[in-house]
C-alpha cells in the first residue's frame, strides 16, 4: 500500500506544481482527493489526448488520486470543503492566497474545521515582501532566479529551459515540507499551515551552484560557478550522434588518458594535472575534448568510457530513451489499460522501499468520476448529496 498510507490528502491545487506535488504522495500511499472547478483542471486541455478532458501531461501528474467536482465559489461548496477538511489530514493548494480568502478557505477556517490539519500553500513568493500578490508561472520564476542569464553567461543567447523545471522542483520541495510537518505533528499533535514559495526556493538551489565568490563580504567575484558556465559544457558530437560524458576527479583523467595511450598526458600537460589546473582553463579542456570526440563513434566512445569507469550515458531522445537498455531491465516504462482512455505507457515511482512498495495501481480519473464515493466516504448521507447536486455545488459525473 505504500509507505504513507493512512494519510488522507486534499489537493485543491491545479495545473502542474501542485499536482506533481500530490501525485508523488499518492503513488507513495496517500490517498488524495482531487478536487476541481466545474470548469475543470485547465492541465487538462494540453495535447495530445486521445479524447477531451485527458491529456498526456494530465496524465503523467495526476496519477493514483480520485476526482470530485466541486463548485467554490458557492455556499454550499465552500462548506462541502470544510466538512471534507474535517477528515482529512492536509490540504494542498496553489490558490493564490488572496483568492482563497475570497472563498472564505483560510487558514483560520481550516483550522477551526480540523486544528490537526496541515495546510500547504505553494505560493508564488514569500507572502511578506512586495511581490506577495503576483501570479508566477514556471517561465517567469526561471528567469527571476537567473536561469536564462545562466546561458547569456554560457556564451548563448538567454534562455529557458524548455521543461516545467521550476514546478516540479518546488512540488518536490512541498512534498518534503509536507512530511516534514506530519512528523512534527507526531510529537505536538497540532496542525499548522505551511507555505512554499516558488521563487525562493528555486533562487536557493540556483545560488547554491552559483553565488560564487558574491557569498564573500566583499566579493570576491561576480559569482557563477565556471565549470557549469563553460561554453563547451555540452553534449560532445561524435562522428555519429552525441555522447555526454563527465570526466571530472584525477582518476577519471588518468584512466581515460591510459585508453587513449597517452597515460603521461597528465604530467605532459599542466592544465591537465589537477583539478585544480582543469578548472582554471576549463574553458580550453573542454574545448579541446570536444574536438577529440568528433573522431570515434558513440559506441567505440561508450565502450572506452566503460573501460576506464568515467561517467557516460548517450544523449537520448524522446523516443530512445524508451528502449533504453538499463530502464527495460527494471522496467521503468509500463504499458497499462486506462479504463477510458485506452493502453497507454506509465514510468515507475523510481524509490524503493524494502518493506513498503509504492505501487501505483490508479492512473489519472475523469473529471468528478469519484464524486458520489468520496462524499459517501466523508459522511455525506444521499440525502446530502442530492441537495449538493441540485445546488450546483457538485457536479455528480458517476452516482457510484
Amino acid at each position: 500500500m505504500g509507505p504513507l498510507e493512512g494519510l488522507r490528502v486534499l489537493d485543491l491545487s491545479s495545473v502542474l506544481m501542485g499536482p506533481y506535488a500530490s501525485q508523488n504522495l499518492a503513488d507513495n500511499g496517500a490517498e488524495v482527493i482531487k478536487v476541481e472547478a466545474p470548469s475543470g483542471d485547465l492541465i487538462r486541455e494540453i495535447t495530445p489526448a486521445r479524447s477531451h478532458g485527458m491529456g498526456a501531461m494530465y496524465l503523467n501528474s495526476n496519477r493514483s488520486k480520485q476526482s470530485i467536482v466541486l463548485n467554490l465559489k458557492t455556499p454550499q461548496g465552500r462548506e462541502a470543503v470544510l466538512r471534507m477538511v474535517e477528515e482529512c489530514d492536509v490540504v494542498l493548494t496553489n490558490v493564490r492566497p488572496r483568492k482563497m480568502d475570497r472563498l472564505g478557505l483560510t487558514w483560520e477556517a481550516l483550522r477551526t474545521a480540523n486544528p490537526k490539519v496541515i495546510y500547504c500553500a505553494l505560493v508564488g513568493f514569500d507572502q511578506n515582501g512586495p511581490y506577495a500578490g503576483r501570479p508566477a508561472y514556471d517561465d517567469l520564476i526561471q528567469g527571476g532566479v537567473c536561469i536564462p542569464y545562466l546561458f547569456q553567461r554560457a556564451g548563448q543567447k538567454p534562455a529557458y529551459v524548455p521543461a516545467a523545471i521550476c514546478d516540479r522542483s518546488v512540488g518536490m520541495s512541498a512534498v518534503n515540507a509536507i512530511l516534514a510537518a506530519v512528523i512534527e505533528r507526531h510529537k505536538s499533535g497540532q496542525g499548522q499551515k505551511v507555505e512554499v514559495p516558488m521563487f525562493e526556493t528555486m533562487l536557493s538551489m540556483i545560488l547554491a551552484d552559483h553565488l560564487g565568490g558574491l557569498t564573500f563580504t566583499p566579493p570576491l567575484d561576480n559569482g557563477g560557478y565556471k565549470r557549469h558556465l563553460s561554453p563547451d559544457r555540452k553534449p560532445y558530437k561524435t562522428k555519429d550522434g552525441y555522447v555526454c560524458a563527465l570526466i571530472y576527479n584525477d582518476g577519471h583523467w588518468e584512466r581515460f588518458f591510459h585508453e587513449l595511450g597517452r597515460p603521461d598526458m597528465p604530467k605532459a600537460d599542466p592544465r591537465y594535472a589537477s583539478f585544480a589546473a582543469r578548472m582554471t582553463h576549463i574553458d580550453e579542456v573542454y574545448a579541446e575534448l570536444g574536438e577529440m570526440m568528433k573522431t570515434r563513434t558513440t559506441a567505440e566512445w561508450m565502450d572506452l568510457f566503460d573501460r576506464a569507469d568515467v561517467p557516460a550515458l548517450p544523449m537520448h531522445s524522446f523516443e530512445s530513451v524508451l528502449e533504453d537498455p538499463h530502464l527495460s531491465a527494471i522496467e521503468f516504462f509500463e504499458d497499462v489499460e486506462h479504463p477510458t482512455e485506452g493502453p497507454i505507457r506509465q514510468m515507475a515511482v523510481p524509490t524503493k522501499f524494502s518493506r513498503t512498495p509504492a505501487n501505483p495501481d490508479r492512473l489519472a480519473p475523469r473529471m468528478g468520476a469519484d464524486g458520489a464515493k468520496i462524499l459517501a466516504q466523508m459522511g455525506f448521507s444521499s440525502d446530502e448529496v442530492n441537495a449538493l447536486e441540485r445546488s450546483g455545488a457538485v457536479t455528480l459525473t458517476e452516482k457510484g
